[in-house]
Protein backbone atom coordinates (compact mmCIF):
# COMPACT_ATOMS: atom_id res chain seq x y z
CA UNK A 1 0.00 0.00 0.00
CA UNK A 2 1.30 3.44 -0.95
CA UNK A 3 0.98 6.68 1.01
CA UNK A 4 -1.21 9.30 -0.66
CA UNK A 5 0.45 12.75 -0.78
CA UNK A 6 -2.65 14.48 0.63
CA UNK A 7 -6.42 14.18 0.49
CA UNK A 8 -9.14 15.91 -1.48
CA UNK A 9 -12.29 17.82 -0.54
CA UNK A 10 -14.38 14.76 0.34
CA UNK A 11 -11.95 13.88 3.13
CA UNK A 12 -11.84 17.40 4.57
CA UNK A 13 -15.17 16.89 6.34
CA UNK A 14 -14.78 16.82 10.11
CA UNK A 15 -18.21 15.73 11.35
CA UNK A 16 -21.32 14.75 9.41
CA UNK A 17 -24.39 16.53 10.78
CA UNK A 18 -26.63 13.51 10.22
CA UNK A 19 -27.95 10.62 12.32
CA UNK A 20 -27.39 8.11 9.53
CA UNK A 21 -27.60 7.56 5.78
CA UNK A 22 -31.38 8.03 5.63
CA UNK A 23 -31.11 11.36 7.42
CA UNK A 24 -28.20 12.40 5.22
CA UNK A 25 -30.15 11.52 2.08
CA UNK A 26 -33.09 13.66 3.20
CA UNK A 27 -30.73 16.60 3.73
CA UNK A 28 -29.08 16.05 0.34
CA UNK A 29 -32.39 16.01 -1.56
CA UNK A 30 -32.75 19.76 -1.00
CA UNK A 31 -29.13 20.55 -1.86
CA UNK A 32 -28.48 23.83 -3.69
CA UNK A 33 -24.70 23.98 -3.11
CA UNK A 34 -24.13 24.34 -6.86
CA UNK A 35 -26.41 25.08 -9.83
CA UNK A 36 -26.69 21.50 -11.13
CA UNK A 37 -29.91 20.90 -9.17
CA UNK A 38 -31.72 23.41 -11.38
CA UNK A 39 -31.77 21.18 -14.48
CA UNK A 40 -31.46 17.67 -13.08
CA UNK A 41 -34.60 15.60 -12.52
CA UNK A 42 -33.57 14.74 -8.98
CA UNK A 43 -30.61 14.16 -6.73
CA UNK A 44 -29.16 10.65 -7.00
CA UNK A 45 -27.83 9.54 -3.63
CA UNK A 46 -25.65 6.53 -2.87
CA UNK A 47 -27.11 3.09 -2.34
CA UNK A 48 -26.03 -0.08 -0.56
CA UNK A 49 -25.72 -1.74 2.85
CA UNK A 50 -24.81 0.28 5.92
CA UNK A 51 -22.24 -2.44 6.69
CA UNK A 52 -20.54 -2.22 3.28
CA UNK A 53 -16.86 -3.17 3.26
CA UNK A 54 -16.23 -1.28 0.01
CA UNK A 55 -17.56 2.01 -1.35
CA UNK A 56 -17.42 2.46 -5.12
CA UNK A 57 -17.34 6.12 -6.19
CA UNK A 58 -18.18 7.17 -9.74
CA UNK A 59 -18.34 10.58 -11.37
CA UNK A 60 -22.01 11.59 -11.52
CA UNK A 61 -25.41 10.10 -12.40
CA UNK A 62 -26.07 9.53 -16.08
CA UNK A 63 -29.33 10.06 -17.95
CA UNK A 64 -30.90 6.80 -16.76
CA UNK A 65 -29.74 7.29 -13.18
CA UNK A 66 -31.17 10.82 -13.18
CA UNK A 67 -34.57 9.53 -14.25
CA UNK A 68 -34.56 6.50 -11.94
CA UNK A 69 -33.07 8.26 -8.91
CA UNK A 70 -30.63 5.36 -8.39
CA UNK A 71 -26.86 5.15 -9.02
CA UNK A 72 -25.25 2.83 -11.59
CA UNK A 73 -28.43 1.47 -13.19
CA UNK A 74 -27.42 2.31 -16.78
CA UNK A 75 -25.03 0.49 -19.15
CA UNK A 76 -21.91 1.46 -17.16
CA UNK A 77 -23.51 0.16 -13.98
CA UNK A 78 -24.37 -3.18 -15.56
CA UNK A 79 -20.82 -3.50 -16.87
CA UNK A 80 -19.45 -2.65 -13.43
CA UNK A 81 -21.57 -5.42 -11.88
CA UNK A 82 -20.22 -7.94 -14.39
CA UNK A 83 -16.61 -6.90 -13.85
CA UNK A 84 -16.97 -7.00 -10.06
CA UNK A 85 -18.28 -10.56 -10.33
CA UNK A 86 -15.36 -11.55 -12.58
CA UNK A 87 -12.96 -9.98 -10.08
CA UNK A 88 -14.44 -11.94 -7.18
CA UNK A 89 -15.85 -8.88 -5.41
CA UNK A 90 -19.19 -9.42 -3.66
CA UNK A 91 -21.37 -6.68 -5.16
CA UNK A 92 -24.03 -7.12 -2.47
CA UNK A 93 -21.52 -5.94 0.13
CA UNK A 94 -20.60 -2.77 -1.75
CA UNK A 95 -22.07 0.72 -1.49
CA UNK A 96 -22.19 2.68 -4.76
CA UNK A 97 -22.30 6.45 -5.04
CA UNK A 98 -20.96 9.36 -7.07
CA UNK A 99 -18.68 12.30 -6.42
CA UNK A 100 -21.39 14.60 -7.84
CA UNK A 101 -25.02 13.82 -7.06
CA UNK A 102 -26.85 15.70 -9.85
CA UNK A 103 -26.72 14.94 -13.57
CA UNK A 104 -24.82 17.56 -15.57
CA UNK A 105 -25.69 17.54 -19.26
CA UNK A 106 -25.97 19.50 -22.49
CA UNK A 107 -29.26 19.20 -24.42
CA UNK A 108 -28.86 18.10 -28.03
CA UNK A 109 -32.25 17.84 -29.60
CA UNK A 110 -34.23 15.38 -27.50
CA UNK A 111 -31.09 13.85 -26.00
CA UNK A 112 -29.21 14.92 -22.89
CA UNK A 113 -25.48 14.49 -23.39
CA UNK A 114 -23.17 13.97 -20.42
CA UNK A 115 -21.04 16.98 -19.45
CA UNK A 116 -18.11 16.59 -17.06
CA UNK A 117 -18.46 18.37 -13.70
CA UNK A 118 -16.00 21.20 -13.11
CA UNK A 119 -13.73 21.64 -10.09
CA UNK A 120 -16.14 23.94 -8.28
CA UNK A 121 -19.06 21.52 -8.66
CA UNK A 122 -16.92 18.63 -7.44
CA UNK A 123 -15.74 20.60 -4.43
CA UNK A 124 -19.23 21.75 -3.45
CA UNK A 125 -20.68 18.26 -3.72
CA UNK A 126 -17.75 16.63 -1.90
CA UNK A 127 -19.42 17.36 1.46
CA UNK A 128 -22.08 14.73 0.74
CA UNK A 129 -19.55 12.11 -0.34
CA UNK A 130 -17.42 12.84 2.70
CA UNK A 131 -20.45 12.47 4.96
CA UNK A 132 -21.37 9.14 3.36
CA UNK A 133 -17.85 7.84 3.95
CA UNK A 134 -17.78 9.11 7.51
CA UNK A 135 -21.01 7.28 8.32
CA UNK A 136 -20.09 4.07 6.47
CA UNK A 137 -16.46 3.79 7.64
CA UNK A 138 -15.57 1.37 4.79
CA UNK A 139 -12.44 -0.74 4.63
CA UNK A 140 -11.75 0.50 1.09
CA UNK A 141 -12.92 3.24 -1.28
CA UNK A 142 -12.66 2.60 -5.03
CA UNK A 143 -12.17 5.74 -7.13
CA UNK A 144 -13.76 5.04 -10.52
CA UNK A 145 -12.20 7.65 -12.77
CA UNK A 146 -10.68 11.11 -12.53
CA UNK A 147 -13.62 12.98 -10.98
CA UNK A 148 -13.94 10.52 -8.08
CA UNK A 149 -10.17 10.56 -7.59
CA UNK A 150 -10.10 14.37 -7.53
CA UNK A 151 -12.83 14.44 -4.87
CA UNK A 152 -11.04 11.88 -2.71
CA UNK A 153 -7.34 12.71 -3.12
CA UNK A 154 -7.14 16.12 -4.79
CA UNK A 155 -6.00 17.34 -8.21
CA UNK A 156 -2.37 16.17 -8.05
CA UNK A 157 -3.17 12.43 -8.01
CA UNK A 158 -3.80 11.12 -11.53
CA UNK A 159 -5.51 7.93 -12.72
CA UNK A 160 -2.88 7.27 -15.40
CA UNK A 161 -0.04 7.33 -12.87
CA UNK A 162 -1.75 5.51 -9.98
CA UNK A 163 -4.13 3.10 -11.70
CA UNK A 164 -4.37 -0.26 -9.97
CA UNK A 165 -2.63 0.98 -6.82
CA UNK A 166 -4.11 1.31 -3.35
CA UNK A 167 -3.23 4.67 -1.78
CA UNK A 168 -3.46 5.42 1.92
CA UNK A 169 -4.45 8.98 2.86
CA UNK A 170 -3.69 9.85 6.47
CA UNK A 171 -6.53 9.02 8.89
CA UNK A 172 -8.88 7.93 6.09
CA UNK A 173 -9.76 4.64 4.38
CA UNK A 174 -7.42 3.43 1.61
CA UNK A 175 -8.33 4.33 -1.97
CA UNK A 176 -8.03 1.98 -4.94
CA UNK A 177 -7.50 3.91 -8.17
CA UNK A 178 -8.99 2.74 -11.46
CA UNK A 179 -10.99 3.91 -14.48
CA UNK A 180 -14.72 4.50 -14.75
CA UNK A 181 -16.50 1.62 -16.55
CA UNK A 182 -18.07 4.09 -19.00
CA UNK A 183 -14.59 4.41 -20.56
CA UNK A 184 -14.82 0.78 -21.68
CA UNK A 185 -18.15 1.43 -23.39
CA UNK A 186 -16.59 4.11 -25.58
CA UNK A 187 -13.89 1.84 -27.03
CA UNK A 188 -14.85 0.82 -30.56
CA UNK A 189 -12.09 -1.66 -31.37
CA UNK A 190 -13.11 -5.08 -30.02
CA UNK A 191 -9.60 -6.30 -29.23
CA UNK A 192 -8.72 -3.05 -27.48
CA UNK A 193 -11.97 -3.19 -25.53
CA UNK A 194 -11.26 -6.74 -24.36
CA UNK A 195 -7.75 -5.83 -23.20
CA UNK A 196 -8.99 -2.78 -21.30
CA UNK A 197 -11.82 -4.74 -19.71
CA UNK A 198 -9.38 -7.40 -18.52
CA UNK A 199 -7.18 -4.68 -17.02
CA UNK A 200 -10.18 -3.17 -15.25
CA UNK A 201 -11.10 -6.54 -13.76
CA UNK A 202 -7.48 -6.94 -12.67
CA UNK A 203 -7.66 -3.56 -10.89
CA UNK A 204 -10.84 -4.62 -9.10
CA UNK A 205 -9.29 -7.87 -7.85
CA UNK A 206 -7.20 -5.69 -5.53
CA UNK A 207 -10.43 -4.96 -3.64
CA UNK A 208 -11.09 -8.58 -2.67
CA UNK A 209 -8.63 -8.43 0.25
CA UNK A 210 -10.81 -5.76 1.88
CA UNK A 211 -13.97 -7.82 2.08
CA UNK A 212 -14.41 -9.74 5.32
CA UNK A 213 -14.96 -13.48 4.95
Amino acid sequence: MNIAPKFGPAFELETADAKGLDDLKLQAETCTRCDLYKNATQLVFGEGPRTADIVLVGEQPGDREDLAGKPFVGPAGRLLDQCLEEAGVDRSRCYVTNAVKHFKFEPRGKRRMHSKPNAGEIQRCAWWLGAELEILQPKLVVALGATALYSLLGPKVKVTAERGRVLQPANHPPVLVTIHPSYLLRIRDEEDANVNRANFVKDLTNATAFQTN
